[in-house]
């Protein structure tokens, strides 16, 4: 007898539109508001295109994959460039995590919406005409300062299976699964239910990888040297 998934959905609606009325239990619909408006615009920073300026490299957008994110940004020869881009794009997803604890006294699924609102600013920025990036280092750095056994245990398996695998695309798309299931266990189900949002948007974001993946053509990450996938 096999999952009836018609049976589950409404469950699952109903606990998608009660998350915005969970998460205002300790906070004002106006605070709540302010904390999607603010991790939205700290996600849509594009620190990739502002370091390519800063460094006078190629503009992201126009060479390799056309990401803004740090894989891409190996494909400039600045190895340092494309880690201080990582460190930054990860530090949004941080930097709406402890605004929204120590500004706002956000709930916990409060922080999830932050997490989940600052990743979708860094992959559909207004400014880029919603071209971003992929929103894997923003969600973890986010991860990591919401519950950081959750975001380190995301970290290591990705960590794990890149020097494994030397697929960026699919460490990401594995930890990316990670964080919903741990933070269920870790925090609770309504936040859970919001980063497995955040999560899904961005392997959604992954799809052109993972099709190479099942061809075959997905190309892996060579230590050393720049290139990779993004």
């Amino acid at each position: 007898m096999g999952w009836d998934v018609s049976s589950a959905s409404p469950y699952l609606f109903s606990c998608i539109r009660i998350l915005p009325r969970y998460a205002r239990t300790r906070m004002s619909a106006i605070d709540l508001m302010q904390i999607l408006i603010l991790s939205y615009t700290l996600g849509s920073i594009p620190f990739g295109i502002l370091l390519a300026k800063l460094f006078g490299l190629p503009d992201p957008r126009y060479i390799g994959s056309g990401n803004i994110g740090a894989t891409n940004m190996l494909r400039t020869g600045r190895k340092d460039v494309a880690i201080l881009t990582l460190l930054l794009d990860a530090g949004k997803g941080a930097a709406a995590i402890l605004i929204s604890r120590h500004c706002y006294d956000a709930t916990e699924a409060g922080l999830a919406f932050a997490v989940t609102m600052a990743a979708i600013g860094h992959m559909y920025p207004t400014w880029l005409a919603f071209k971003g990036g992929k929103g894997m280092a923003t969600i973890l750095g986010g991860a990591i300062a919401f519950a950081w056994p959750v975001g380190m245990a995301a970290l290591v398996i990705w960590l794990l299976l890149c020097f494994t695998t030397r697929y960026v695309s699919l460490s990401s798309i594995t930890a990316l699964c990670t964080i919903p299931l741990i933070a269920w266990l870790r925090i609770d189900s309504p936040s859970a239910i919001i980063l497995a949002i955040a999560s899904l948007i961005a392997i959604w974001r992954h799809r052109e990888n993972i099709k190479r993946l099942r061809q075959g053509f997905e190309p892996r990450l060579k230590f050393g040297s720049s290139g990779g996938n993004a």
